[in-house]
């Protein structure tokens, strides 16, 4: 992937006229539909780039080769691209945040879903009894105390029976992350240089690694399969006439307001600058990035970014080139505090260029799991340039929230940002 070129946020604003950006309602009814929109098109894109990863999975099963094993990888690395722009949806929509865990959990404890190197793997069997299960390797899974026939791997199964059992959220049994840990491997090389090495030989039933090469191509079909399934379900729900559309644009507008700079604000502050980075900072655990097996976890982080600016600015890129564009909560936010929407941009696109750091070092010196690692100052600097902007710019978030006359706002928050003792209790 190539360098993402400069990227000025006032430039993107197509200025609509001043009588059009009165606080009204049916202005910010305005801004709301361009928000679905841009949250329908990025579904679809989702599942457009999944579609692809299906058939690039089906090849690999059919022919399994290092070409095709190859491909695969770069389907996956592609899809990820327009999801992560839409996890900005998540926290103020309970209907996405309810179903975000299916397709997008993380970390996962992939000894349930094959096999691992159990000299790195560690022993978690207090907290979760199945984290070593190896549903690929065995027909029959004692699960919350019944056992389980898993000689099918089926969609049911991952879904209804494997994701999130015993009541442990690391049994991720679906999604990309499932998918991803299939298609490289665990990753072994701590906060060395590499990523997963998964040899296309362990779907290769004539030649098999590995073992079980049948279950394993069966349990990736059925997990990229499922994946289509939900994606197809979070389209028709940000449709036309879908529920999710629906909600926002026939309830409150200020509500539907909050909702928006509700998913911007914790996206920036607790998820992303908490969750996703400042902990694996702290705790320099490469267990702790994002797309751990791929080495991904740059990109994913950046197109995070890219999702927010996408909704304060109403500009969506479709993986097509084409532009889903509309009255945007930029122009609302102007019409009330033009200082506050100008620090509002300068800040996005300071993320932004922090972010491009983080993506230009880990695409020309070393991944992101060795920038995190302890000892390496330089890397470390860049990753916590990223946290710091991050974190100024959820502070203008805060201001816009107060601009528009909203009730404030409880962003999600982390313990890594709000209380870093208690991560080393």
């Amino acid at each position: 992937m190539n360098r993402i070129g400069k990227f000025t946020l006032t430039a993107c604003v197509a200025l609509l006229p001043a009588a059009a950006l009165a606080d009204g309602h049916a202005n910010k009814l305005a801004v709301l539909e361009t928000y679905s929109d841009i949250a329908h098109a990025g579904y679809e894109d989702s599942l457009i780039t999944a579609r692809t990863l299906q058939q690039a999975v089906d090849a690999l099963v059919a022919n399994p080769s290092t070409q095709t094993l190859k491909a695969a990888r770069a389907a996956w690395i592609a899809a990820r691209v327009p999801y992560q722009q839409t996890e900005v949806y998540r926290f103020g929509n309970a209907v996405v945040d309810d179903w975000e865990g299916k397709v997008n959990a993380w970390p996962l404890d992939e000894g349930l879903i094959d096999y691992v190197e159990t000299a790195s793997y560690g022993n978690e069997s207090d907290e979760n009894p199945i984290y070593t299960a190896n549903v690929v390797a065995n027909t029959s899974l004692k699960v919350s105390g019944s056992m389980v026939d898993a000689s099918s791997i089926t969609k049911t199964l991952l879904s209804e029976v494997l994701h999130e059992a015993e009541e442990v959220e690391a049994n991720v049994a679906t999604g990309y992350h499932a998918i991803e840990f299939l298609l490289w491997g665990q990753d072994l090389n701590g906060t060395g240089p590499g990523a997963g090495d998964r040899p296309a030989s362990d779907f290769d039933t004539a030649n098999c690694t590995n073992g079980n090469c049948d279950r394993r191509a069966e349990y990736l079909k059925a997990a990229t399969d499922l994946l289509i399934d939900d994606l197809e379900e979070m389209v028709a729900l940000w449709a036309d006439n879908g529920p999710a559309r629906k909600g926002l644009l026939t309830g409150n507008a200020n509500a539907g307001l909050t909702t928006v700079l509700t998913g911007m604000g914790s996206l920036s502050y607790g998820e992303l600058a908490g969750e996703r980075i400042k902990l694996g900072l702290m705790l320099h655990d490469p267990e702790e990035e994002h797309d751990c097996f791929s080495d991904n976890t740059h990109y994913s982080h950046f197109y995070n970014q890219v999702g927010i600016i996408n909704v304060y600015l109403g500009r969506y890129k479709r993986v097509d080139g084409s532009l889903v564009t509309g009255p945007s909560l930029s122009e609302l936010v102007a019409a009330t505090d033009a200082a506050v929407d100008a620090e509002m941009k300068e800040r996005l696109g300071a993320s932004r260029v922090a972010m491009q750091a983080m993506v230009d070092r880990a695409k020309s010196v070393e991944a992101y799991d060795q920038m995190i690692s302890e000892g390496n100052d330089a890397g470390n600097a860049v990753i916590e340039t990223v946290v710091q902007s991050l974190t100024t710019q959820t502070k203008s978030i805060e201001r816009a929230v107060a601009s528009l006359g909203l009730s404030q706002i409880a962003f999600e928050g982390s313990d890594s940002l709000d209380n870093p003792q208690a991560v080393f209790q």
